[in-house]
């Protein structure tokens, strides 16, 4: 099944005023993203989604278009779309970095064998170890207690039962802002908190004693991306699990985490790791090194939401006592797949369907 044609264009979309993220990484008022198309000889289409943020992956989205046109598409085009690791292989050999782009090819490759096959995503990547429903946590940014508090009652309204806090900036207004989420949720909702690598490692340390009293439930990110060394010395210190988010895109630096007892736990998700193989790839080393993972988020529309789900359904060391970050969609008005994600009490549900369950609405021009 020979590929015919690899086509990309932008799409972008406003998130919403009422639940826009501010965090020690910046601000995202905008989404300015890529939708792919890759089409196979006899006709059939399949649809990923590039979200790329250039402060988180340095990617941005002409960039991420130049490069499928006139670096991805030259090399796979003539190729067999079933041979999909030696085409994943081959974009890493031929293309540095650039990971949600090539995720967005990736993804669109899978969405067309899994149509071609007549089978879902996530048969290809293995199949089922779970539910088809994933439970999720809400993502509250780095706002005043006032806003905050507006916006964890939003959360419950929501039917969610997790949350994620921004912190990573002045200790003091970082631990009122967790506590102010905290006095509205109650004591049976899960809250953790993610610094974006904001903190320096006095920082996080000084929080520890009011985050274990606040019963944060995880540390995401606390120190600046690559510093094993020292999330290695702040786990010592805590019972609260840390995650990496930032510090692993890759496979190599996964590894790097497990050989600094650096982490408990590990933020995966398609497009920070360059594609749904490479988050297995991750996911299979965490469960062999006896980590965990759970899945993070770069605020993707359903395109990407879909991915994440079946990696999400397929992946092994999946946590279960931190929730995931699969709840971009929420943050738009605007659908652009005929058959949006579904969120059912506080989780999200795998597509149902072949490839990845949901489609592009209009067909690439």
């Amino acid at each position: 099944m020979k590929i015919a044609s690899i086509k990309a264009f932008p799409i972008s979309q406003v998130v919403r005023t009422d639940m826009a993220i501010v965090s020690a990484a910046g601000s995202h008022p905008q989404s300015n993203y890529v939708v792919v198309e890759v089409k196979s000889e006899d006709g059939i289409a399949g649809y990923g989604e590039a979200t790329v943020v250039a402060p988180w992956s340095g990617e941005t989205q002409d960039g991420a278009i130049h490069m499928i046109r006139n670096y991805l598409s030259p090399l796979l085009v003539g190729e067999n779309a079933l041979h999909l690791t030696a085409l994943v292989d081959k974009m890493d050999r031929y293309l540095i970095g650039n990971p949600f782009t090539k995720c967005a090819v990736e993804m669109a490759l899978i969405d067309l064998v899994g149509k071609a096959l007549n089978i879902p995503a996530y048969t290809l990547l293995g199949g089922p170890r779970r539910d088809p429903k994933i439970r999720l946590r809400f993502s509250i940014g780095a706002f005043l207690p006032e806003k905050v508090s507006k916006i964890a009652e939003r959360a419950i309204q929501l039917g969610l039962k997790s949350c994620k806090v921004k912190v990573g900036f002045d200790v003091q207004a970082d631990i009122e802002r967790v506590a102010a989420v905290r006095d509205v949720v109650g004591k049976n909702f899960r809250v953790g908190v993610d610094a974006n690598g904001g903190w320096l490692e006095n920082d996080a340390i000084r929080a520890l004693p009011y985050l274990e009293k606040l019963e944060v439930n995880v540390l995401e990110q606390p120190l600046p991306r690559g510093d094993f060394r020292g999330c290695a010395r702040i786990r010592q210190r805590t019972h609260i699990p840390l995650m990496l988010d930032e510090s692993v895109f890759t496979c190599q630096q996964a590894l790097e985490a497990v050989r600094q007892d650096a982490a408990d736990i590990i933020s995966i998700y398609p497009g920070k790791n360059g594609g749904m193989l490479r988050s297995m790839e991750i996911a299979q080393m965490l469960s062999t090194a006896g980590l965990r993972c759970t899945i993070g988020s770069n605020l993707e529309m359903d395109l990407g939401s879909a991915a994440m789900l079946h990696v999400a359904i397929a992946a092994p060391a999946l946590d279960t006592t931190v929730d995931h970050d699969i709840i971009g969609p929420i943050y738009y008005d605007s659908k652009f797949t005929d058959q949006p994600i579904q969120y059912e009490e506080g989780y999200a549900v795998v597509p149902q369907g072949v490839g990845l369950g949901t489609n592009f609405k209009e067909p690439v021009q």
